[in-house]
């Protein structure tokens, strides 16, 4: 078995169990809007979220229905945030399939994103769950406040190291910890527990966005979207960044006058590549990206050793070993 149906394995009883309760809760009576429930459950990748709130529910203390509620929160608040994100950003693909936006169109992709975060909010208040719901809309807010930050910076391109943080610690990590923490919440966890499971969850959010970032240096690497396409869209992330920090101001006005450009050619795209690569930029990323993860690591050693504890380290290796 692979490393993840290693992790899967632990937490299996619970994730067959949580298929039949999530479907339930995404019925419409709405035969277009089941259509396009039934796609997009079909279209769903590894389910890493779910796979997180149950796991730190077993390692924090037991899975309850609160837990099932926690999953299913996160994982329509998560689906709805990706529906929208095809539509603003005029995605035709998903996880190498056609999305929502390209097969119905932008009205709706949105209408069915809406009723995602309405079913999540549904679902929280009906099972009383309104701690599990506090936490989840705080991370969906500071989602939109990431998104919003990267925007404004990446119009001006002087986004620092601190700011590329702050960045995908809103945009990427602020979801995962809402996971850990909901997760460890639903168990009955006191509160010390559930902030340690919240860190560690911000701590291998951002892990995996660097990894995410370091696949437009690398030669291989399929994961579902445009090679280079973070340097074609003028995306300034952590190994572009470091390696200007270590260039002379020369060589930063010619990368930067590349990188300002809409349309790069394969030229434009290899001198980038390889300035990243001269100054350290990826190898800068690596370590970082490693550091985090170790320190994620780390937390785990506040909880009683159990099998979803291992399971949590080895997801936690598995996000910056992965090549997808």
């Amino acid at each position: 078995m692979s490393k993840i149906d290693n992790i899967k394995a632990v937490i299996a009883n619970e994730m067959q169990s949580f298929a039949p309760f999530f479907k339930q809760i995404m019925h419409s009576d709405n035969r277009l809007l089941n259509f396009v429930i039934n796609y997009t459950l079909k279209t769903k990748g590894k389910q890493m979220r779910p796979m997180l709130v149950f796991l730190c529910a077993k390692t924090a203390g037991e899975v309850h229905q609160s837990t099932y509620v926690a999953a299913s929160l996160i994982e329509l608040l998560h689906t709805a945030t990706l529906i929208h994100d095809d539509v603003v950003d005029e995605s035709f693909y998903r996880r190498d399939m056609f999305s929502v936006f390209a097969l119905w169109k932008a009205k709706i992709a949105v209408l069915t994103g809406d009723f995602f975060l309405s079913k999540g909010l549904l679902v929280s208040i009906e099972k009383n769950e309104i701690e599990i719901l506090k936490i989840v809309s705080k991370a969906v807010g500071e989602m939109a406040e990431g998104e919003l930050l990267q925007l404004e910076k990446s119009r001006r391109l002087n986004i620092t190291e601190q700011d590329y943080y702050q960045i995908i610690r809103q945009k990427t990590a602020t979801l995962i910890a809402a996971c850990t923490a909901s997760g460890a919440y639903s168990s009955g966890a006191n509160q010390e527990k559930v902030e340690l499971m919240s860190e560690f969850g911000f701590k291998i959010g951002m892990a995996f966005q660097i990894k995410d970032d370091l696949f437009d240096y690398q030669k291989t690497g399929s994961i579902g979207k445009p090679k280079y396409n973070d340097i074609q869209e003028r995306k300034m992330t952590l190994p572009v960044i470091a390696a200007l920090k270590k260039a002379d101001k020369n060589n930063q006005a010619k990368i930067m006058a590349i990188f300002r450009k809409k349309k790069k050619s394969n030229r434009d795209i290899e001198l980038i590549v390889d300035f990243v690569k001269k100054y350290n930029g990826v190898e800068y990323a690596v370590n970082k990206m490693i550091e985090l993860k170790n320190q994620a690591v780390d937390i785990l050693k506040n909880f009683e050793d159990s099998q979803a504890k291992n399971a949590l380290a080895d997801l936690a290796e598995y996000i910056v070993t992965r090549n997808k």
